[in-house]
């Protein structure tokens, strides 16, 4: 297999695993729905910077140590659980009926950005891809590690870019409906804030029932 081909395999992994409906998704999603097209891309920035903790944590052997002591995982796993949960409860709390001419209360571009960056530093669909799959996909005979992690992240963002980018223009196109519909924005705020509750629920009892 040629390096165009291994890259080419990269991308449809890549591709299935961001279009599966996760954590990255519905927060995605929610800040599309309630602040805008505008907050919609910075959750989506904040969601590809998480990606780069991802690839640099997986290119320099942390995978590995994980491997070695597979507890490593589970308390981070734990850890980061009750932080989503936090996440999802301040969405929880703050769902607000959709206005097209103001911003959902408490949510600025800073705040919105940086909680992209850790829903998906802590998603754990993103630590079994990075330690699972991810390290799979260094060869050798393709270079130095750091430009074939540069190339990978690339493809990466790029994707989510594609899949995460369409999320938040169909979001911004029925925006209007909901926004006719404020009550709407309360019960969007809720079914975010609940699926990212239960989502860092089940992610901390599997951690813990695997300590």
């Amino acid at each position: 297999m040629g390096y165009l081909e291994h890259l080419w395999l990269f991308f449809l992994i890549v591709f299935g695993v961001v279009m599966l409906p996760g954590m990255d998704m519905a927060y995605i999603l929610g800040s599309a729905l309630t602040g805008g097209i505008r907050m919609g891309v910075m959750a989506l920035l904040g969601i590809i910077g998480g990606a780069v903790y991802h690839v640099v944590i997986g290119t320099l052997g942390i995978g590995i140590v994980v491997k070695l002591f597979p507890p490593l995982f589970n308390i981070m796993l734990l850890a980061g659980s009750v932080y989503i949960v936090w996440i999802g409860y301040s969405i929880l709390r703050s769902a607000a009926p959709i206005s097209l001419e103001t911003e959902s209360r408490g949510q600025t571009p800073v705040t919105t950005f940086r909680r992209g960056i850790l829903t998906n530093m802590l998603n754990p669909k993103a630590y079994l891809f990075t330690l699972a799959i991810y390290p799979q996909f260094f060869r050798p005979e393709y270079g130095p590690l750091v430009p074939q992690a540069f190339v990978m992240w690339l493809i990466i963002a790029a994707t989510q870019i594609g899949v995460y980018g369409s999320v938040v223009m169909a979001a911004h196109g029925v925006r209007s409906w909901f926004a006719q519909n404020p009550r709407s924005g309360i019960v969007i705020g809720w079914v975010v804030g609940l699926t990212l509750i239960s989502s860092g629920i089940w992610s901390a009892y599997s951690g813990w029932r695997n300590l």
